[in-house]
């Protein structure tokens, strides 16, 4: 077993990391939180964009349903139990995956909300909220709200580009009433977190 806190957590995010890869996902943060004579494992899980073969840095990606989220727990619940980093005591499990109150702070965190309306800090002052429609591994694209189409090119709004460096954080804004979460310019609710929960114990 592993010798310390800190050696454990980075036991179980490996081994959980090796194990959802199949699967298409990946841990976006993993925490481990006593709870009187137990444990809470919280697993924050989503997509893994390298998987995806992704075509461009435009198109929407479908959140987690909860089948899936329900699939990448079981995968996780058996993975903790096959390991001696949990130790004896018994645990419970909660896997989800972010919502919108998830901040966006990696690249990959854009990329997945591409279609959404989000607001940023930038790093010169002041912040800008757009639609976002594009998200490459440098920089992004926003269309501002109420944007202007640019000269020339009827019904295409304006954009603003900005490295991920110029930022200092970014958020999605919950929207309602939005049909087709494809189309980003339309509105909708943007909650989709999904999540489960299982008891485990050695």
């Amino acid at each position: 077993m592993s010798s310390s806190p800190t050696d454990r957590h980075q036991q179980i995010h490996a081994d959980l990391t090796a194990a959802l890869a199949p699967l298409g996902a990946r841990v976006e943060d993993l925490t481990v939180t006593p709870a009187g004579k137990r444990r809470i494992v919280r697993v924050l899980v989503d997509k893994d964009l390298d998987s995806l073969d992704l075509p461009d840095d435009t198109s929407v990606i479908e959140p987690l349903d909860l089948d899936t989220v329900g699939d990448l727990t079981n995968a996780i619940s058996d993975t903790l139990d096959a390991t001696d980093a949990m130790g004896e005591q018994p645990y419970v499990l909660e896997v989800s995956s972010p919502g919108v109150d998830r901040p966006l702070t990696q690249p990959r965190h854009y990329r997945r909300n591409v279609g959404r309306l989000v607001t940023v800090q930038r790093s010169e002052g002041g912040e800008t909220t757009g639609r976002l429609v594009r998200a490459g591994a440098d920089d992004f694209d926003l269309r501002p709200e109420g944007g202007k189409p640019q000269a020339g090119k009827a019904g295409a709004a304006s954009v603003i580009t900005l490295g991920y460096d110029a930022v200092t954080k970014g958020k999605v804004n919950v929207e309602f009433n939005r049909a087709d979460p494809a189309d980003p310019g339309d509105s909708t609710d943007m909650n989709d977190t999904t999540d489960t929960t299982k008891e485990g114990q050695h």
